[in-house]
């Protein structure tokens, strides 16, 4: 007398998941994985050092690059300009195709004024600036005050205290000062900018390496 020894399905399916386990699937995604954020991580790289090194030449050249970024934001508002012009006259109703026409016109004919008078442009923009230092001074001198009871910290008035300072002193030198101040600005912010991208890149490939060494 023979006994027939009866397989649950349940027992089937668990015999599937253990023959597709992790160990089982051949490592061939998870090294097209690895190479594809190497990759990743190496354009990240080479980003971050050109953003510093055009950051030390904005500051070596402070003037031309002065001049480049009035002249890149002259174009940008001329094409805008453009863009909405073309865009008004797919709109319904004659209001809203008017205002987009005046926009589109307003737009184009301050780039246009811009580019022809590249002097006026960067005194303008860094007048711009000098509202923005000093508006975002006192707003993080007046967040401190309000918030300085629930254990915030310190250098959120230190931050607020150097922007106003920083604002002053712009201000001081404009509109004289206004042809390196721009330039100036930019390759700290280009300089600070791919550092930080740089220490994230660099962290996140840590992080990956060890990872793949611990798996």
């Amino acid at each position: 007398m023979t006994i027939r020894r009866r397989v649950s399905p349940l027992a089937d399916a668990s015999k599937g998941v253990l023959m597709t386990s992790p160990s089982a699937v051949p490592s061939s995604s998870t090294s097209a994985l690895e190479k594809l954020s190497k990759r990743g991580s190496g354009f990240s790289i080479l980003l971050s050092v050109l953003l510093i090194v055009c950051g030390f030449f904005a500051i070596l050249l402070p003037i031309e690059m002065s001049f480049g970024v009035v002249i890149v934001i002259a174009w940008l508002l001329m094409i805008s300009g453009v863009v909405q012009f073309v865009h008004a006259f797919r709109s319904t109703g004659v209001g809203p195709t008017l205002w987009k026409i005046v926009v589109a016109v307003a737009y184009f004919v301050t780039g246009l004024y811009l580019r022809l008078n590249l002097g006026l442009g960067i005194a303008a923009l860094t007048l711009t600036l000098i509202a923005f230092f000093v508006v975002q001074g006192f707003i993080d001198i007046f967040v401190y005050l309000r918030t300085r009871n629930s254990g915030v910290s310190s250098w959120l008035l230190f931050d607020g205290i150097i922007s106003l300072i920083l604002g002053l002193m712009i201000w001081r030198h404009w509109p004289s000062g206004s042809l390196w101040v721009v330039g100036a600005l930019v390759g700290i912010n280009m300089i600070m900018t791919g550092m930080t991208r740089l220490m994230l890149t660099v962290a996140v490939r840590r992080a990956m390496k060890t990872a793949a060494r611990g798996g």
